[in-house]
């Protein structure tokens, strides 16, 4: 089974997205390794997102575009902040 399947296979919990809401335990290198590579992807996407949602907010958008944006801008913002709970969870919960 692959660090991905693995992860993929834990029973899922509801939990707040910080770091602060995960349990003490050391996550194996191989799916620590394999996060942070998902972890990577994803803010490199992020970074696609906020850098276009910030070349929108320079042009004059009219409603209701203008509230489309804001809420692009709110749910990148939530991703990023996931994101890097997801990121500090990992740092702090493996070897590397």
């Amino acid at each position: 089974m692959s660090p991905t399947e693995r992860m993929m296979s834990q029973p899922q919990t509801q939990h707040s997205a910080t770091a602060a809401s995960f349990n003490d335990s050391t996550i194996p290198e191989d799916l620590a390794l394999e996060i942070r590579k998902l972890a990577h992807d994803l803010s490199n996407s992020l970074e696609i997102i906020v850098q276009t949602s910030y070349l929108l907010s320079t042009a004059d958008l009219k409603s209701p575009a203008s509230d489309w944006l804001q809420m692009l801008d709110n749910g990148v913002t939530k991703a990023m902040d996931i994101n890097m709970a997801l990121r500090t969870y990992i740092k702090t919960h493996s070897s590397r």
